[in-house]
């Protein structure tokens, strides 16, 4: 029924066995649920968003774990290309010397470094299910085992961390620490990339998993960078599910973050998700999910000249 929409939702963390996205409320049957989301999804293709999301809201206000229904809400609301296809842009304009993920599953990001890119992947438990160049290496450790026990720069070959993808765990203070060890390895015309930094809503966003589609707290770190970190460049790219936040101007002897980070968890956890009421795309410095506006965003490499 869903066809290949929303392939990239589940491709690397797919909902947990229990299934609950899909699950009918006594109240509904399956069958009228599948009635009901295949009219909107009828809709959708038909250009008619906003019948498509009505019908979807309606949905989920009488099967609040009906996950089809919230997807293609993210997608009328998320247009353009998706984030894997936003990252493979960035590889190709970039043509970074260096790459780091944070995170890498299945691999199906890391792949998309090219083979002039020295890169090396972190994951506690990956499961690589595609081909990988001899360039890319991957890391079985946690982030923090990593970047405490690695001298990452020998990693890279003695140079600076050009291009970061934190995709790691979906929990905001994992995300800062990781956003704290990689600026401090990288250089003012680094670019670090954070993901599932634009909720759909709080059930989806919450710190513990209950949902197959599911972004986690990361949100918090995009407000904690644009009010205690003004210097950098902080944009939340509206790429299909969940959002990928662009940092620039980045500055690797800044120790602000790390000499606070306790306090600065403690203030950020105690934010609740109430504040990005009828705030959102303000707060989170949402940006269009279009690649020219993008580019521009990046600029030019700086490392090319010295190829």
């Amino acid at each position: 029924m869903l066809g290949s929409l929303f392939k990239s939702v589940f491709a690397t963390r797919p909902p947990r066995t229990d299934a609950a996205d899909a699950a009918p409320t006594p109240a509904v049957s399956k069958e009228e649920l599948s009635r009901r989301f295949d009219a909107a999804l009828a809709d959708w293709r038909a250009g008619r968003h906003a019948a498509a999301a009505e019908t979807c809201k309606a949905l989920l206000a009488v099967a609040p774990n009906y996950g089809y229904a919230r997807s293609l809400l993210v997608a009328i609301d998320l247009r353009g290309e998706d984030y894997f296809r936003v990252l493979e842009r960035v590889q190709e304009h970039l043509k970074p010397r260096t790459y780091v993920e944070i995170g890498v599953a299945q691999g199906e990001s890391i792949r998309l470094a090219g083979p002039g890119t020295r890169a090396v992947g972190v994951d506690p438990e990956p499961q690589i299910k595609f081909e990988l160049g001899p360039n890319v290496r991957i890391v079985a450790k946690t982030s923090d085992d990593f970047f405490a026990q690695h001298d990452v720069r020998a990693e890279l070959g003695g140079l600076p961390i050009d291009l970061a993808f934190i995709d790691g765990m979906h929990q905001f203070e994992f995300a800062l620490r990781d956003f704290v060890n990689v600026e401090a390895l990288c250089t003012p015309d680094s670019t670090i990339l954070i993901h599932d930094t634009y909720p759909f809503d709080e059930r989806t966003a919450a710190r513990e998993r209950a949902t197959g589609f599911w972004s986690g707290d990361i949100w918090r770190l995009v407000l904690l960078l644009r009010k205690h970190r003004p210097d950098l460049a902080v944009h939340t790219v509206a790429t299909y599910p969940t959002g990928l936040t662009v940092v620039r101007n980045l500055d690797p002897g800044s120790r602000y973050l790390r000499d606070h980070l306790g306090e600065l968890i403690r203030e950020y956890l105690a934010v609740d998700f109430s504040v990005l009421e009828g705030r959102k795309p303000e707060l989170l410095a949402r940006f269009p999910n279009d690649w020219t506006q993008i580019r521009a965003l990046l600029g030019e490499p700086a490392w090319e000249a010295a190829r």
